[in-house]
């Protein structure tokens, strides 16, 4: 879960229509698979879904890739967190507490 800041929702949306080839690689790379991301656009909350192995261990290999921290830093005017933390490193987990097949 992430916010965006309400008045940067535009060019956030603009900016995953053309995702860079290789972010999408280093995400499938990391273990990423069946991403989606999700608005709410009164109020800017992101919510993402993925699924993946070992999540601290994919979370853990973005965190070290170059295009990750490039693409960090262009979305890090969108997101409100906290002055000097990374975008992605301010991004809270959500405990799942009821699931349906």
């Amino acid at each position: 879960m992430l916010e965006l800041r309400p008045d940067r929702v535009e060019d956030y949306l603009a900016a995953h229509t053309t995702v860079w080839p290789e972010m999408l690689d280093a995400l499938r790379e990391a273990g990423w698979s069946n991403y989606s991301l999700f608005l709410r656009p009164q109020d800017g909350l992101v919510i993402g879904y993925l699924e993946t192995a070992d999540f601290a261990r994919a979370s853990a290999a973005m965190a070290t890739s170059e295009v990750n921290t490039r693409w960090q830093q262009t979305m890090a005017e969108c997101f409100r967190a906290p002055d000097g933390v990374p975008v992605d490193a301010s991004m809270r987990q959500l405990s799942e507490y009821f699931h349906l097949d």
